[in-house]
């Protein structure tokens, strides 16, 4: 299914807290000289408007990046890409999570972006233009395993699906066992939402069972709009760099005092 548009619901809560982890992470593995490896198997287009009538449609940006950007301090990763971004293409720009990683990677990093919708993957292709990285139009998992172990071996790899295809929630399980088994050194991270009619718990009961030390961290906020199903948003970590429980612990106290 190739109906999904992420400019509806760009700079939301969710994006908030996945992006300003996923920035924490980049920027903690970029203290090391080492290179590394990112890859994104649902890439997005990257670069978001957000005055976009489809943007301003859901409001869901004024709910979210808009009011909380006080949030984060000046040297926060995630700020920095927020300003960067303003600055190079105006006060209403958001970056979706592949420039994030384009704007903190260094030019010996390696970066990998999957993105199947054809409209998404030209706008992808254009706003990456600037950037050193390989853009594939193929379906994400199959790039991901297709690419793992990568090289530089360290590094990240960003899983964020739509769900609009029901069975992701049944066969991310498997996804990810597998790319751990054949990538056991590397940052995976899923991305899902917390739904008011509980798709997600039986994913992230398989997910817990399989991989009991990974980070699980969660954000609830009221939803967007009357009606709306997300509730919430997670990320599940394998390998989480050392200190992120502390980073995602900070960021649930902004959460809560909403």
């Amino acid at each position: 299914m190739l109906s999904y548009q992420h400019i509806y619901h760009a700079g939301n809560l969710a994006d908030v807290h996945k992006h300003s982890l996923l920035a924490w992470m980049l920027d903690y593995l970029t203290k090391k000289d080492k290179p590394l490896t990112y890859l994104e198997t649902h890439g997005g287009r990257a670069l978001y408007d957000l005055t976009d009538a489809a943007a301003r449609k859901t409001g869901e940006a004024a709910q979210g990046i808009e009011k909380v950007h006080h949030w984060f301090a000046p040297s926060h990763p995630y700020a920095r890409v927020l300003d960067q971004t303003i600055a190079t293409d105006g006060p209403n720009a958001y970056p979706g999570s592949p420039l994030i990683a384009a704007s903190l990677l260094r030019p010996q990093d390696q970066i990998h972006l999957a993105e199947l919708h054809p409209q998404e993957h030209a706008a992808l292709e254009l706003a990456m233009s600037p950037h050193s990285a390989k853009i594939h139009l193929r379906d994400g998992f199959e790039m991901a395993h297709a690419l793992t172990p990568p090289t530089p071996r360290r590094g990240m790899m960003l899983i964020d699906p739509s769900y609009e295809v029901k069975d992701d929630y049944l066969t991310i399980p498997r996804h990810m066992a597998k790319l751990n088994r054949a990538w056991n050194v590397g940052i995976i991270a899923l991305w899902y939402p917390l739904l008011t009619n509980k798709a997600h718990i039986p994913m992230l009961s398989a997910l817990s069972d399989t991989f009991p030390e990974a980070l699980r961290h969660e954000v609830r906020f009221a939803p967007a709009r009357p009606g709306h199903g997300m509730v919430g948003s997670g990320l599940f970590v394998i390998n989480p760099p050392y200190g992120m429980s502390q980073e995602a612990a900070s960021l649930s106290k902004k959460f809560n005092a909403l």
